[in-house]
């Protein structure tokens, strides 16, 4: 018996049938109505369909043209097809009439590979007796545009004019989608122009390319050109108004849409709820979102991450983990929605614990969004030990390390204090793309090794790798914790005119930093004064940290004023006028300062400083005695400064201006700091051998600096200190930062 793996090439030679002329019957319908042929539209499953073939096959019916493409269209098409199973069908047809081979090349055009399409369509013009017709090319051109191939389009576009089929509305429907998802809007509209009659696919094709190509206005004003031209708008067009309306986060007009939609009876689908529910959070219709969801009858996975995404982004974290508990359904995006959410409001301790659970859980495989936050969330901590088993996992389970992956081990690696480690990972990259490089250089940077980003940053340029504005911002950053002030210079002002890159507001920060911190604060304010937009509260915020540097209590006063007038709520710049204050005795006006903070309301952020130990992250705020160790962490605390005592320590008095920043402790708070706290217990906790790794969420007083180059010196320790800005390694005594910080 004849197999779908080797049929024959003819008919039995006894077969009941006619023998046909040639191996097909071709366009003809000579068997429409064989009983054999019914039994098709009957099948349920592929194993049916196996049956059906295979009794074609016995029969000869299978190399009638017409037979053959009613077998390939349910084998393609029907809710249980497999593609796989249709191909080799495909394959079995000796000569394929032109509607087989548009149903194959249809149904890959669909598919997760649209390349097969145009390989089919290329066989098809070597192989078909029949040009390439109006149902073709709409085909072709969907899988270039999912497959993004530009240029390609562009080669169906001109078969369509030879062939003279530039005027039909289906292929002109699909050359608006082609181009528009291709991002070229104008060449999209003006194809949309030419259209004679434009139905409403023709509308819905341009309202979607004017959303997707980032201009919205332009989509809600062809859809009001869409009503006066009486044209009814169905679902996909409202779908795609919504979008228009979400993009330009113009809520009242978004509810105006959702009332059309029920006024008009527009049949409301899974699809359009969900674009509706979408709408409204991202608009700010809380309560709408929260209506419209008790009321949809059907849910997907994408209603509840919907839901789940809304509440965690706005810190509603109790009412996000309830959706996620409701949910029928947990798959990896309503785990990363939840892990992102954390991750990415501040809270990495609480994304670890979620990404834990998943691991404990095993409901779902974590894919590469899991794995960018995991590192991220990994990389704020500073939890490098769970950062590492990351990189593991995606080494042992053979994870392709794009850049994106790259990008992020690099991040927190460098964040975790093993630049060398994170420069292991950087030239073991076979592809590196800007940001890769960029992660990198601002790695460099955090650990003071200026030079190095700088050089590095020319290695780029020599890989023909273009730097964006985040490259810059990095290196700039790096020439300013090592006071390389001309570097800098000459980087700052070939931005634009030798890489095409205009200068932001964060940039010019970076400058007034680089020149402020070097003492130049004059020059500082010059380019202040030059700028081309207004400077912004980081800028203003640059330069009154210079004056805090160097004692320049008027330009202080200029800088912190500008800045309160563009940030009233900026607590930092009280903080920062106050130690300029204290460092020079003028406690009079720290207590003005501090009384303004405290009948505005202002609080400063509460240092808190953090280090990891065995997997396990311990968080120390200032003066903190809730720790299990807290007897045992104050006696280390006690024995330090006796014998910091002993080879006569002193504290700098100077350093009580940290005052603001810790809750107004008293002369023992300087004692009593976050990172004094987490070094002590790293000393009692972790072996003599192993690193001390700590990272404070504010700048790290003058104080705990001195005091920590103490430490590693008298017992022997290599400690690395992450503040707000940059790293410290404290070695023998010793700072990397050179006391330039």
């Amino acid at each position: 018996m004849a197999t779908p793996s080797t049929p024959p090439l003819s008919p039995p030679r006894h077969s009941n049938l006619p023998t046909p002329p040639s191996p097909t019957v071709k366009n003809d319908r000579y068997f429409a109505n064989h009983p054999t042929l019914s039994l098709i539209n009957q099948c349920t499953s592929t194993k049916h369909l196996k049956q059906v073939h295979a009794q074609m096959l016995r029969t000869g019916l299978f190399f009638d043209s017409f037979s053959a493409s009613k077998l390939i269209t349910a084998s393609a098409l029907l809710p249980f097809s497999s593609l796989d199973y249709a191909r080799q069908v495909f394959d079995q047809i000796p000569q394929p009439n032109l509607y087989t081979w548009n149903i194959i090349i249809r149904a890959y055009a669909s598919s997760p590979d649209p390349t097969q399409s145009h390989l089919i369509f290329l066989q098809m013009l070597h192989q078909c007796e029949h040009f390439p017709d109006k149902f073709t090319f709409p085909f072709v051109l969907k899988a270039a545009s999912g497959l993004k191939a530009f240029r390609v389009g562009r080669v169906f576009h001109g078969m369509v004019i030879k062939a003279s089929l530039n005027s039909d509305v289906f292929i002109l429907n699909s050359l608006v989608h082609f181009y528009g998802s291709s991002g070229d809007l104008d060449l999209a509209y003006g194809l949309f122009m030419k259209i004679p009659r434009k139905d409403v696919v023709s509308w819905n094709s341009m309202i979607t390319a004017f959303v997707q190509g980032g201009y919205p206005e332009g989509a809600l004003e062809l859809f009001r050109e869409m009503e006066k031209e009486n044209v009814k708008p169905n679902d996909v067009t409202m779908v795609g108004v919504l979008s228009a309306c979400t993009k330009k986060l113009d809520l009242e007009f978004g509810r105006w849409v959702c009332s059309y939609i029920e006024r008009n009876e527009i049949s409301v689908n899974l699809t359009l709820s969900n674009a509706m529910l979408d709408m409204y959070w991202k608009c700010g219709g809380i309560e709408d979102a929260k209506r419209l969801f008790d009321k949809m009858l059907e849910k997907d996975i994408f209603s509840w991450t919907t839901m789940l995404d809304g509440y965690a982004k706005l810190g509603e974290y109790h009412e996000a983990r309830h959706v996620f508990d409701a949910m029928p359904c947990q798959d990896i995006a309503a785990w990363n929605a939840l892990i992102s959410a954390y991750e990415q409001n501040g809270k990495p301790k609480e994304a670890l614990a979620i990404f834990r659970e998943l691991q404990l859980r095993k409901d779902a495989k974590p894919d590469e969004v899991t794995l960018v936050c995991t590192l991220s969330a990994s990389a704020q901590l500073g939890a490098m030990d769970l950062g590492r088993w990351v990189h593991v996992c995606i080494e042992k389970q053979g994870i392709n390390l794009n850049c994106h992956l790259m990008t992020s081990l690099i991040d927190m690696y460098t964040k975790c204090g093993d630049v060398e480690k994170a420069l292991g990972v950087f030239y073991s990259a076979e592809r590196k793309d800007v940001f890769v490089w960029s992660a990198m250089i601002g790695g460099l940077a955090m650990h003071g090794r200026g030079r190095a980003a700088i050089d590095l940053f020319s290695k780029m340029l020599e890989a023909k790798v273009k730097p964006n504005s985040v490259t810059f911002t990095n290196v700039l950053c790096a020439c300013s914790h090592t006071g390389l002030v001309n570097e800098g210079r000459t980087l700052f002002y070939q931005m634009e005119p030798v890489h095409g890159v205009v200068p932001e507001d964060k940039h010019y920060a970076c400058m007034v930093d680089i020149l402020g911190r070097s003492g130049l604060l004059e020059e500082a304010v010059e380019l202040i004064e030059k700028m081309p937009m207004v400077p912004t509260a980081s800028v203003w915020g640059a330069l009154l940290g210079s004056c805090r540097l160097h004692g320049n209590i008027e330009l202080a006063e200029q800088a912190s004023s500008r800045l309160l007038e563009l940030d009233p709520g900026n607590h930092g710049a009280y903080v920062l006028l106050s130690n300029i204050y204290a460092k020079i005795g003028k406690w009079d006006r720290v207590s003005g300062l501090r009384k303004v903070m405290r009948d505005s309301g202002l609080k400063k952020e509460p240092g808190c400083s953090s280090i990891e130990v065995n997997g396990i992250v311990h968080e120390f705020l200032a003066g903190d005695n809730c720790h299990p160790l807290s007897k045992e962490i104050y006696s280390k605390l006690d024995e330090i400064a006796a014998r910091l005592k002993s080879i006569g320590y002193v504290p700098n008095k100077s350093h009580l201006l940290q005052l603001i920043e810790e809750d107004d402790m008293k002369d023992h708070a300087l004692s009593l700091h976050g990172e004094k706290l987490a070094i002590a217990f790293g000393l009692i906790s972790m072996a003599p051998s192993q690193q001390i790794r700590v990272v404070k969420n504010l700048r790290v007083c003058g104080d705990c600096h001195s005091v920590t180059k103490l430490i590693s010196k008298l017992y022997g320790r290599e400690i690395l200190l992450r503040d707000r800005y940059r790293f410290h390694h404290f070695r023998g005594g010793h700072c990397s930062c050179m006391d330039y910080w």
